[in-house]
C-alpha cells in the first residue's frame, strides 16, 4: 500500500514550519505544502489525499479555510491549527466536520498524536477500500465471474435468451454454476418480478415427486389431509428451475412433458386442470445424450426443454478464470473473517491453476476459504492448501513427463519427513503422546491427527509392545 499522503494548507506561513520536526518523525510520508488556498484547493480537487492540515495565520480565519477545504473534498479528514483559538471558531470547525482543532502555537506535540490517530484511521479506510474494490468482481455477469472466451459465450447466450419465454436446458459438470445460469436468465427476463422456484429433482423421493411438482387434492392418498398446490403452480408467472432433471422417473417425465406442452397442470386426485404460465429452465450434470440412448430420458421431453441449450465449461477449461475466481474468493473470505485482504501467494495460485478441479467452482471456493481460514500469514501459501490437492496438482502439471511435478515431489518429501519425525518422537517418549506433544510444541489434538494421518499407533511404541 502506498505511503499516506498529507496536504498542508499554510497561507502566509514562514519557510520553516514549526511542525517540520514532527513530520520528520512521522516519515515515511508523502507531504505537500501549499502556500495559497487556491493552489491547495486545486490539488485537493485533482489528487487523492489521506489527510489535510490547515494552518491559519494572518489570512482568512480558520473556519473560513476549513469550509473551503470541505467544499473541495467533503471526505478529507482535516486538522485545523488556529493561531488565535476561540470557542466559537472551534465549535464552527468541529461542527462542520473537522477531525481536530488545535492551538497553532503549541501544536507540535498535540499534532503528533492527532496525525498518528488519523493516519491509522486513513490506513484502515484505505484497506477497506482495497477490499471493497477487490470484491466488486470487475469481470462479472450477474453472479458469474470470469472473462475467458468460454464464459463470454455463455454470457452472450444468456443475454439473448433471457428476453424470450423459451425453455432452456443447462448442462455442465457438478459445481459449474447451473443454478446461477437459471437465476441470471430469470433476473433478466420479463418474469423477474415473478417467483423463482428451484427444485432439486434428485433430492425428492420418487413417491413424493409427483405431489411436490403438481400438488394434490385432499384425500388423494393416505396422509393427504388438505389440498396442496404444487411447485409448478407456485412458479406461475415466474421461472421453474428443475435441477438434475434427468433424475425424474420416466412416468413423471411424461407428465412434465404434457404440462409444458399444454401449460396446464392437474393435481394428484383432481379431475380438472389449472392453467399455468411458467418458464422452465432445466439442468443436468449427466450426459443427456447417453441417457436418451439408454432409455433413461425421453427424447420428446429433451426436445421440449432444450429449445435453447447452454453448455457450461468445466473450470479446468476456463484458463485464467481460475486465478480470477481464487482472488475474489480469497478477498471475500478475508472480509467475512474480519481479516485484511492478503490473497494467495504466487506458488499457491500456480498449484490451483495446475489442479484439474473435478468439483469445479464450488470446490475452488471451498479450498480457498479453507486456505484463508488456516493461514497464519498475511498471504495464504501452498502449505495452507490440502495436501491431496497439492499432490494432484503436481501430477497433472506435467503429464508428458510422467505426471510428477514439483509440488507432488514436495508433498512426498514433506510426508516422508513428517512420518519419520513423528516415529522418532514417539520412540523417545515411549508412546507417551502428551510428552511428545510438549516436545513438539503442538496441541495433543494436532499430534493425534498427524499420527492418524500417517497410520502411526502410539501403543506400538510403548515398552514391551
Amino acid at each position: 500500500m502506498q505511503q499516506p499522503r498529507i496536504i498542508i494548507i499554510d497561507p502566509d506561513g514562514p519557510a520553516g514550519l514549526p511542525y517540520g520536526r514532527l513530520l520528520a518523525r512521522l516519515q515515511p510520508l508523502d507531504v505537500r505544502v501549499e502556500r495559497s488556498l487556491e493552489a491547495a484547493l486545486g490539488s485537493i480537487t485533482r489528487d487523492p489525499w489521506d489527510l489535510g492540515v490547515i494552518a491559519a495565520r494572518s489570512g482568512p480565519r480558520a473556519d473560513t479555510l476549513h469550509a473551503a477545504v470541505r467544499a473541495a473534498d467533503p471526505q478529507l479528514p482535516v486538522v485545523v491549527l488556529d493561531p488565535k483559538p476561540t470557542v466559537d471558531t472551534a465549535r464552527a470547525c468541529l461542527q462542520a466536520g473537522a477531525c481536530d482543532y488545535l492551538d497553532l502555537a503549541a501544536a507540535e506535540n498535540e499534532l503528533e498524536d492527532s496525525l498518528a490517530r488519523l493516519l491509522s484511521g486513513s490506513r484502515r479506510r484505505a484497506a477497506e477500500e482495497v477490499l471493497r474494490r477487490a470484491v466488486e468482481r470487475p469481470y462479472s455477469f450477474g453472479e458469474f465471474l470470469g472473462e475467458s472466451p468460454a464464459m463470454q459465450q455463455v454470457y452472450s447466450v444468456i443475454d439473448r435468451v433471457a428476453s424470450s419465454s423459451v425453455d432452456v436446458l443447462v448442462t455442465g459438470e457438478t459445481g459449474t454454476g447451473k443454478e446461477l445460469v437459471a437465476r441470471a436468465i430469470h433476473s433478466r427476463s420479463r418474469r423477474a418480478t415473478g417467483p423463482f422456484v428451484p427444485v432439486d429433482c434428485g433430492a425428492i423421493p420418487d413417491t413424493l415427486m409427483e405431489s411436490e411438482l403438481f400438488g394434490h387434492e385432499r384425500g388423494a392418498f393416505t396422509g393427504a389431509d388438505a389440498r396442496r398446490m404444487g411447485l409448478v403452480e407456485f412458479a406461475d408467472g415466474g421461472t421453474l428451475f428443475l435441477d438434475e432433471v434427468g433424475e425424474l422417473p420416466l412416468p413423471l417425465q411424461a407428465k412434465l412433458l404434457r404440462v409444458l406442452q399444454e401449460r396446464r397442470v392437474r393435481r394428484v386426485g383432481a379431475r380438472q386442470e389449472n392453467p399455468v404460465d411458467v418458464r422452465v429452465v432445466a439442468a443436468t450434470s449427466r450426459p443427456v445424450e447417453r441417457m436418451m440412448e439408454q432409455g433413461g430420458f425421453r427424447r420428446d421431453l429433451y426436445y421440449r426443454i432444450a429449445v435453447v441449450r447452454i453448455d457450461l465449461p468445466p473450470l479446468r477449461n476456463r484458463g485464467d478464470d481460475i486465478g480470477l475466481l481464487a482472488e475474489w474468493f480469497a478477498n471475500r473470505a478475508a472480509q467475512e473473517m474480519g481479516r485484511p485482504p492478503g490473497g494467495l501467494s504466487t506458488d499457491a495460485y500456480q498449484v490451483l491453476k495446475s489442479y484439474p478441479w473435478p468439483g469445479n467452482v464450488r470446490e475452488l471456493q471451498n479450498v480457498v476459504r479453507r486456505a484463508i481460514a488456516m493461514t497464519r500469514a498475511p498471504t495464504a501459501g501452498v502449505d495452507d492448501l490440502p495436501d491431496e490437492l497439492v499432490a494432484a496438482a503436481g501430477r497433472s502439471s506435467d503429464p508428458e513427463a510422467g505426471g510428477i511435478g514439483f509440488f507432488a515431489r514436495r508433498a512426498e518429501h514433506v510426508a516422508r519427513f513428517e512420518r519419520q519425525y513423528l516415529a522418532e518422537l514417539l520412540s523417545r517418549h515411549g508412546g507417551d503422546v502428551s510428552a511428545a506433544a510438549r516436545e513438539a510444541r503442538m496441541p495433543r489434538g494436532t499430534l493425534y491427527r498427524l499420527l492418524k494421518g500417517h497410520a502411526l499407533d502410539p501403543n506400538s511404541f510403548r515398552a514391551g509392545s
